[in-house]
């Protein structure tokens, strides 16, 4: 994979109409599973190569919602990027199956031969499974598309090259386990797994130093 051309500025699903990084619509607290799912989201162990911060959450998408971007970085380079949402319903949302759904965008710019791979999208779409499988996470309702494009330049921009890029963007619903809490912390590494392997990262093995907990931050706050 080359390198990503900067930090996500579009959205994923609406993940561009944002306001807080841990909040929600409704007056009051936090749900008390909602906030226990995001404190395990800000303890989970990932790569050190994979930055990791909040951002501003989507407000539309549910009643409760945090964020979260990521960059994969080698040196000063960064291969790939993207950010994920949880998503909460207490009522329960029937296209979910629960309560919980993490919504993802993720890209990276490709390399001229991998980008002409007839089956690159499925090989994507195995990524984020088999992500969640290596670490025998329960989820269900995945749904998402890959999409591969490519930048020609011309005129003034003649001189750079031709550049291709892939984009996956996708949800799921993560099972909740003890207490209604999903466990999100083992998502957040299922995904920043896959940020790794799209960004072209080796596999990280078992008691890798790479594998970091995530600094302390502010708990989520209520409206």
């Amino acid at each position: 994979m080359a390198a990503a051309q900067g930090r996500l500025s579009d959205g994923a699903d609406g993940m561009d109409d944002a306001k807080d990084t841990a909040q929600g619509r409704a007056g009051g607290g936090l749900p008390p599973v909602f906030r226990a799912a995001v404190d395990a989201l800000r303890t989970a162990r990932v790569r050190s190569q994979v930055e990791v911060e909040p951002t501003p959450a989507p407000q539309r998408l549910a009643p409760y919602a945090h964020a979260l971007e990521a960059v994969v970085v080698d040196g000063e380079q960064e291969l790939a990027d993207g950010r994920l949402v949880l998503l909460h319903d207490p009522a329960g949302h029937e296209a979910w199956q629960g309560t919980f759904r993490l919504v993802t965008l993720v890209r990276a710019e490709l390399e001229p031969e991998m980008a002409a791979d007839p089956l690159l999208p499925e090989v994507c779409w195995s990524w984020l499974t088999g992500a969640l499988q290596a670490r025998g996470l329960g989820y269900g309702e995945p749904s998402g598309t890959i999409t591969r494009a490519a930048s020609h330049y011309f005129g003034g921009l003649a001189e750079r090259p031709a550049a291709s890029q892939i984009e996956i963007r996708a949800s799921w619903t993560p099972r909740e386990g003890r207490g209604g809490v999903p466990d999100t912390g083992g998502h957040l590494a299922a995904w920043c797994d896959l940020l790794a392997q799209v960004g072209g990262l080796p596999p990280a093995g078992p008691g890798d130093t790479s594998v970091v907990t995530l600094p302390q931050r502010r708990g989520p706050q209520s409206r």
